[in-house]
């Protein structure tokens, strides 16, 4: 779990870094011709904030239920994939569909919560 972990955070760290830099000079005008700056802007802290997410878990490996720290993981990868992955194609491509599907995204972020919440009800 910590390596593969520790690996797709550094790689989505990396993405929201690279993808901000890109949204505030590459993306501008047409961020702002989209009216989509905003959403843009979400995408990447919520990016930001699950890479922190699940580079935390890998050192809470020791001191909580593995099953919970993984699957918790697991979640956010797929919520952050699904939540930013959908607010960047409506930021971008003013996709308006895509709006319906960030709140899946969103649920499996809250639902990864639930489960680190649970790993450290159910703590060693």
């Amino acid at each position: 779990m910590n390596k593969t972990f520790m690996l797709v955070a550094a790689g989505l760290g990396a993405l929201g870094v690279g993808l901000g830099a890109f949204g505030a000079h590459g993306l501008a005008a047409v961020l702002e011709a989209n009216g989509r700056a905003d959403t843009f802007e979400t995408a990447t802290r919520y990016l930001m904030y699950h890479a922190l997410a699940l580079l935390i878990l890998t050192g809470l490996e020791t001191k909580l239920p593995v099953q919970w720290l993984r699957r918790a993981g697991y979640l956010f990868i797929a919520g952050v994939i699904i939540f930013s992955g959908s607010l960047y194609i409506l930021a971008i491509f003013n996709v308006r569909f895509m709006g319906a599907v960030a709140p899946i995204g969103g649920t499996a972020l809250i639902v990864g919560w639930i489960c680190l919440g649970i790993a450290a009800w159910q703590k060693r």
